[in-house]
């Protein structure tokens, strides 16, 4: 059972890389300052054990690329077994000053807490005004001094998810220069999003790097805007494609999956998996707290595509 202060105890967790010898060895690995602001990820849509796996493969990721972070996570729709977003703000404020006070009184010399207490990540792959809103809401709820992030895409590396994606459903050669062919490849690809127009748009920048991978054309479709899919499957059909693939621009708890389902059967294609704990989606997570409180981990391969 998940708590306010992390995942349940007996699930695996990542531990950070060991430490190479020798003369051409790493360096050591930035390690989360003492005291620094928790990461809480904001977990959209209806909670449940796979959200919560999910949720928490994250956290793991990012924690293995930045030992000593202090990470929570939060649900919009929080209920008995998922903390709500606001609660594990409040709760994570309290258990910072709890720390500092015990220090203090353990006789340290430590600094007061400054600066935010939390670092807000939201686990979106496109920027959905709805749910950003309902963030937002909950950062003010808590009472607590908390910095906002921004969604995690667009992204190179949000491209190279779906790119794997779809070749894991045999839609996509996993790689371009091998000289063989997937008897099932798409020609074409409907990189399916929610969040209206805006979401559209920023999804059809991946898409340009998602269609430079696999070098056939890519646009961007709103689930959640009535005929949006079926009018892009139309103008890509139009284009000359004649076997479409819908790949999910979603991390996956966003959205019900049944629209996913009923989507693809609606323009009679098949469709990849959502992006769900993709090894980027921990290192944009952790790039974008990063970036908050301007520590250095390993920074995310790809320059941002904002």
């Amino acid at each position: 059972m998940s708590t306010p202060t992390g995942p349940a105890s007996g699930l695996p967790v990542r531990m950070p890389r060991p430490r190479q010898s020798g003369r051409h060895r790493r360096p050591e690995p930035v390690v989360a300052p003492e005291g620094a602001a928790a990461l809480v990820l904001a977990v959209p849509g209806t909670p449940s054990s796979a959200t919560r796996s999910l949720a928490e493969e994250v956290i793991s990721i990012a924690r293995s690329e930045l030992p000593g972070l202090h990470a929570r996570i939060g649900y919009l729709d929080g209920d008995d077994e998922h903390p709500a977003l606001a609660s594990v703000l409040t709760h994570t404020s309290a258990e910072r000053t709890a720390r500092y006070e015990q220090a203090v009184a353990a006789g340290r010399d430590v600094s007061a807490p400054e600066g935010p207490s939390a670092v807000v990540v939201p686990l979106l792959a496109g920027p959905d005004s709805a749910i950003v809103r309902r963030i937002r809401q909950a950062v003010m709820d808590s009472g607590t001094q908390v910095e906002l992030t921004d969604v995690l895409g667009p992204h190179p590396l949000l491209a190279e998810a779906l790119h794997v994606r779809l070749s894991e459903a045999g839609l996509a050669r996993a790689d371009r220069a091998r000289l063989f062919t997937v008897a099932t490849a798409a020609d074409g690809i409907v990189l399916a999003t929610v969040g209206g127009e805006e979401a559209v748009q920023a999804a059809g920048i991946t898409g340009m790097l998602l269609a430079a991978r696999l070098a056939v054309p890519v646009m961007a479709a709103a689930l959640d805007v009535d005929g949006s899919v079926t009018a892009i499957a139309e103008q890509l059909r139009g284009a000359g494609a004649a076997q479409l693939a819908l790949a999910p621009y979603l991390v996956g708890p966003e959205i019900d999956a049944s629209l996913l389902e009923a989507a693809a059967k609606e323009v009679g294609c098949a469709t990849a998996e959502p992006l769900g704990a993709y090894p980027a989606i921990g290192k944009l997570v952790l790039s974008l707290y990063a970036t908050a409180l301007g520590i250095t981990p390993a920074t995310p391969q790809g320059a941002p595509a904002r």
